[in-house]
């Protein structure tokens, strides 16, 4: 593992009024990390992502995402990072090649850069075929591997990924994460959230949040012979089982 910090937060805390949805966390993410980020609903994973990527600013604590602090720089950081959700953010009425297009000039990609990124994500996703279809009538499974390519065509040193997986079937689930391997192998660092905690094995590393803190921190491996399971599974039961927050 690279040794090179990308991702830094020293007890970083999300307040809404009375309530504290992230209290006080703290971990670093290195360079081509897989980092994988679990917690049940309600335990302020999705809460602590949104200041990481910019969308929200912290009520406490420091934290940096790609050499741009959390607390002053969220604007840049939406910049310098990819973003990819559940739900996609494709344009189903856009063909492959106008989506790849559009999203390239949001990320500041000029022209050049844009067909040469954009030629070379159709030929490794051998979309070739597909640059004049529609988005709308590609098959889920597509539409995933598209949306990561798009999520990585300028290139950014992190990729926050929010239950990317969802809904998709075993088979393309693999694939999907032969991606993500790809990426970090080329040093990109991919922050990953999932409820498949079969996928939670796949990471370099692995936290794991229970009512806005993180509770479990290192790699699966070392999970699960700290917590004396068998499975990712059995280590995220035993710690969601003491969780205060309902669902």
């Amino acid at each position: 593992m690279n040794s090179e910090i990308v991702i830094s937060v020293r007890e970083l805390t999300k307040r809404f009024g009375d309530f504290t949805a992230v209290d006080r966390i703290s971990f670093d993410v290195h360079r081509g990390e897989i980092f994988g980020f679990l917690g049940a609903n309600g335990a302020g994973k999705t809460t602590a992502m949104r200041m990481l990527c910019g969308l929200s600013y912290p009520t406490a604590g420091s934290g940096s995402v790609a050499g741009f602090d959390v607390m002053r720089e969220g604007e840049k950081i939406k910049r310098h990072i990819g973003y990819m959700s559940q739900r996609f953010s494709l344009y189903n009425d856009l063909t492959v090649w106008e989506n790849m297009r559009l999203f390239a000039g949001i990320y500041g990609l000029n022209r050049r850069e844009t067909e040469e990124r954009a030629s070379a994500l159709l030929k490794r996703l051998n979309f070739e075929a597909e640059r004049d279809t529609l988005v709308g009538s590609l098959p889920l499974g597509w539409k995933q591997k598209l949306s990561f390519a798009i999520a990585t065509i300028h290139r950014p040193e992190v990729v926050f990924l929010d239950e990317p997986t969802g809904g998709v079937d075993p088979v393309t689930r693999r694939q999907f994460w032969e991606l993500i391997y790809e990426a970090a192998s080329e040093g990109t660092t991919i922050f990953v959230t999932t409820h498949y905690m079969d996928e939670a094995e796949y990471c370099s590393r692995v936290s794991i949040m229970v009512d806005g803190e993180v509770r479990a921190l290192d790699t699966p491996a070392r999970l699960k012979q700290q917590f004396a399971a068998e499975s990712m599974d059995e280590v995220f039961r035993t710690l969601a089982r003491g969780a205060q927050r309902g669902e």
